[in-house]
């Protein structure tokens, strides 16, 4: 069962996604896929930590020159490989550097794809411990047949419990979602 063709389709159908699919595409070349997966997850990481990285990123009046020479120090200093720095440049270059965080995560689903896993995008209201996540990938690996690499994102408005995505199957467990149907069964 061959999963990589609808993954990477609509991964494309994105701009953030074909940074990723280009910056894949050449780190597969060099054999590089995972130190990219690696340097991407941690600037991604680091943009939704620092403050002052997700300014940098979103600054709409800051000079081409210098968000290209900013994210450069960023780079150099959190040690990311050749592929990555060269592709955060080409983000400075071309005002994307708001996009980060999305090639990242569309990175991680093709290298994922690539290794033969299927990714799940997992949203919960509150980050998610070491024994939860580890108890959600044995689950999901039970009810998909196959490893699962799972993306985490935190949304509060969700109340509680989480939402789980693979592919195009949405598999729902948020009380948001339990709440909205009940509403509507109610006012039927």
């Amino acid at each position: 069962m061959d999963h990589s063709g609808g993954t990477s389709a609509n991964i494309q159908a994105s701009l953030a996604g074909r940074y990723a699919t280009a910056l894949f595409e050449l780190a597969r070349d060099a054999k590089a896929i995972d130190a990219v997966e690696k340097s991407m997850r941690a600037i991604a990481q680091a943009v939704s930590e620092s403050a002052d990285l997700k300014a940098l990123t979103s600054n709409p009046v800051l000079s081409r020159s210098d968000a290209k020479k900013a994210i450069a120090a960023v780079a150099k200093a959190m040690k990311l490989d050749a592929l990555t720095t060269k592709t955060l440049g080409v983000l400075a270059e071309n005002r994307r550097l708001n996009e980060t965080v999305s090639v990242a995560r569309a990175f991680s689903m093709l290298a994922a794809a690539h290794r033969g896993e299927v990714t799940a995008e997992v949203t919960s209201a509150h980050a998610l411990s070491a024994a939860q996540t580890k108890a959600l990938l044995a689950s999901l690996k039970t009810r998909v047949g196959s490893t699962v690499a799972i993306q985490t994102k935190v949304d509060p408005s969700l109340l509680g419990g989480l939402t789980v995505k693979i592919g195009s199957q949405m598999i729902d467990n948020s009380i948001k979602t339990r709440l909205n149907t009940l509403a509507n069964a109610m006012k039927g």
